[in-house]
């Protein structure tokens, strides 16, 4: 999988800076909604904003790496155009940009949504204490299974907004870059 990888002599440096920019406008809004709307502290929120959002873009650019090289031809020179000089040749091209751009934000929020899922089950304290009180009765049960199901709601919900401001907030910025 990794063997034709090759560093590459040129670095898109205003595309690593807007990414680091990107992620200093996403993980403050993030951890707020986090912490307004999951009641975490503000260093629990903070936490899982730097982490849920590192995670999903490293995996974006892994994922990213992976389909470049596959794209045909002048999708290729489409693509490094627009990377290093941000302008599109073709006026097909953009359709496919806006295409992908919503798939990107709807692949995004599934990776932000598993990841938080993952670390909130992964770091909560319930979970890493010994488990004493089990629901044995079948109204517990019923109980225990109706929050956790609210929770995820509550999950799915938080992640949805917090990523739709945080991308709302990095459009407003390519807007303002671009006028």
């Amino acid at each position: 999988m990794f063997d034709d990888l090759i560093l590459p002599r040129i670095w898109p440096i205003g595309l690593i800076l807007f990414n680091f920019l990107f992620f200093l406008i996403a993980i403050p809004i993030e951890a707020y909604v986090y912490h307004k709307r999951l009641n975490f502290d503000k260093k629990t929120s903070v936490f899982y904003a730097i982490a849920v959002n590192l995670f999903s873009g490293v995996f974006g650019w892994l994922l990213f790496f992976f389909v470049e090289p596959r794209l045909p031809i002048q999708l290729q020179t489409e693509l490094i155009n627009f990377v290093f000089f941000n302008s599109l040749k073709s006026t097909n091209t953009q359709g496919v940009l806006i295409f992908t751009t919503i798939t990107i934000f709807f692949f995004t929020f599934l990776v932000k949504f598993f990841l938080l899922r993952f670390f909130v089950f992964l770091l909560n304290e319930d979970f890493t204490k010994k488990r004493e009180e089990q629901p044995t009765s079948p109204r517990a049960r019923l109980r225990f299974l109706t929050k956790a199901q609210f929770q995820n709601t509550n999950l799915v919900t938080t992640t949805i907004i917090a990523n739709s401001l945080s991308y709302t907030a990095i459009t407003i910025v390519l807007v303002l870059r671009n006028r």
